[in-house]
């Protein structure tokens, strides 16, 4: 599934990589990176370039990398009326709707995800976000009735979806609502650390709401550290740190973003298959990818599927995946083969495995 909450929403519901990416001074002997910040998708951006490259101001970095995700927001936030994801939600069925290079590679993505998690993954659950109040419309104050979870469930899924990479378009055979929450962010990151890269820009860490690219190598002359957030609703702390350079890294959880009704909890992941909030163990779910779209949205799949059968389909699309999953009162700390070569510190607990 996809994930709850429209972009714009996400930036506290998201689990986030605690980016703390330890640029302390170190005595490397080159010059201070120079960091970049800005607001978009409800959240904050943030850019550290190292070194600045020569001939490129910070005033002409800053307006490029905003209007990079600014392009990106028109295109997918269902806050915005005037967006193409808004367009397409709001066409009348069997109605083909042109849209930009932009949706198209992210739409492509997505479906292929899907596919690939088993229907795990499926950006056509827009109207159960909103059903389970984590949409554009906000909390619902109760829960709603299983006929309408049924119904909508029963609607949505990408056999109701075509689409044309020629023109492109999207045609919708049932009245779908899409959701891009789960991937924008993360599509977003890939948009500037490509532009950078155009500009000529070799080091740097690009992160919007969590999701992170980092290239090259950081002003200490070694890998980016970045740590993985424990998850823990209350507090903020590291369960584990990682050591990586040109990859991107996004985690999903369910414990931010959630509410309770008499005394039961449910959580802002959508299960598209059954059209219910997941309620399992696995708790937190981090990827390592070359895409930062491919990381986000993987992240979110797997993190639905449950731990046992989202490690088969890691293994499957030998994926590099680090799971936490909750064990009474303590954390059990996973992950695939592809993950260890990234690993370099993980909390210790009685219950810790590794796979």
């Amino acid at each position: 599934m996809i994930l709850a909450a429209s972009i714009e929403s996400r930036s506290t519901e998201r689990v986030f990589l605690v980016a703390i990416v330890l640029l302390l001074a170190a005595c490397s002997g080159e010059p201070e990176p120079l960091k970049l910040t800005g607001a978009s998708m409800g959240t904050r951006w943030h850019a550290t370039i190292v070194p600045p490259p020569a001939g490129v101001d910070e005033e002409h970095l800053q307006a490029g990398i905003q209007a990079q995700l600014d392009r990106v927001e028109q295109s997918m936030s269902t806050y915005r009326p005037s967006s193409e994801i808004s367009l397409v939600n709001a066409a009348p069925e069997n109605t083909l709707v042109p849209v930009s290079g932009d949706f198209y590679a992210v739409l492509s993505a997505a479906l292929a995800v899907g596919r690939q998690s088993n229907g795990a993954y499926d950006v056509t659950v827009g109207s159960l976000v909103d059903l389970w109040g984590f949409g554009a419309s906000g909390p619902q104050g109760s829960l709603p009735e299983p006929q309408a979870v049924e119904m909508l469930a029963a609607q949505g899924g990408h056999q109701h979806l075509r689409v044309d990479g020629e023109s492109p378009s999207v045609l919708k055979q049932s009245p779908l609502h899409l959701d891009f929450s789960s991937l924008a962010k993360g599509y977003g990151v890939d948009v500037v650390a490509n532009w950078l890269q155009e500009q000529g820009v070799r080091r740097y860490l690009v992160e919007v709401g969590g999701e992170m690219r980092v290239a090259g190598l950081s002003h200490r002359g070694d890998n980016w550290q970045v740590a993985i957030e424990r998850p823990d609703s209350t507090v903020r702390s590291a369960a584990a740190g990682v050591s990586l350079t040109d990859r991107a890294i996004a985690t999903s959880g369910d414990y931010r973003n959630y509410f309770e009704l008499e005394g039961k909890r449910y959580s802002h992941l959508i299960d598209p298959r059954t059209g219910w909030p997941v309620m399992h163990d696995l708790v937190s779910v981090t990827v390592i990818h070359p895409s930062a779209m491919l990381a986000d949205a993987w992240a979110t799949a797997l993190t639905v599927l449950g731990f046992d059968d989202a490690m088969v389909v890691a293994q499957e699309q030998g994926l590099a995946v680090y799971f936490i999953q909750r064990d009474g009162d303590s954390l059990r700390y996973r992950h695939t083969a592809e993950f260890s070569p990234y690993l370099v510190v993980q909390q210790q607990q009685g219950e810790g495995a590794r796979e």
